[in-house]
């Protein structure tokens, strides 16, 4: 499929992936984000320069899982929305 239609199963709570991916067991799902905010933890308020467990809102993002099995939040490429590829994890 398209990124078109595989931006639209991300939504819907699938996970995505591309065939042309190299790295094994890789996928992207859509996180939500915290649209009226989160505590937070003291690692982010640091980050920032706001107190731990002051509120952080977060816009909703797509997440990546690696294929050293981390995750990362991740922004396609030019070659990622181009690409026709695209599956749904069964």
């Amino acid at each position: 499929m398209n990124f078109g239609q595989a931006l639209e199963a991300v939504k819907n709570g699938e996970k995505i992936f591309r065939i042309g991916w190299n790295g094994k067991d890789m996928y992207a799902v859509y996180q939500k984000g915290y649209p009226d905010g989160i505590p937070c933890n003291k690692q982010t308020a640091e980050a920032w320069g706001l107190k731990e467990g002051d509120l952080f809102k977060v816009r909703p993002y797509l997440q990546l899982k690696t294929a050293q099995g981390d995750h990362a939040m991740w922004t396609p490429s030019t070659s990622d929305i181009l690409a026709e590829d695209w599956e749904v994890i069964k």
